[in-house]
């Protein structure tokens, strides 16, 4: 598969996941959303340098 083509699916995966789960959890609460998204993000920062771009 093309790389441009899994990085795209990647950032899709992680704005999805970021929507739904402020969608979700955290409706009202401010500070919980921005502490949340941070910490999916650097997941999914994580993930990506290790399989990824290892692989």
């Amino acid at each position: 598969m093309n790389k441009n083509l899994i990085n795209l699916i990647y950032v899709l995966a992680m704005i999805t996941t970021v929507v739904i789960i402020d969608i979700i959890f955290f409706r009202n609460q401010f500070w919980a959303r921005l502490i949340s998204n941070i910490g999916i993000i650097l997941i999914y920062i994580a993930f990506y340098i290790v399989y990824i771009i290892n692989h």
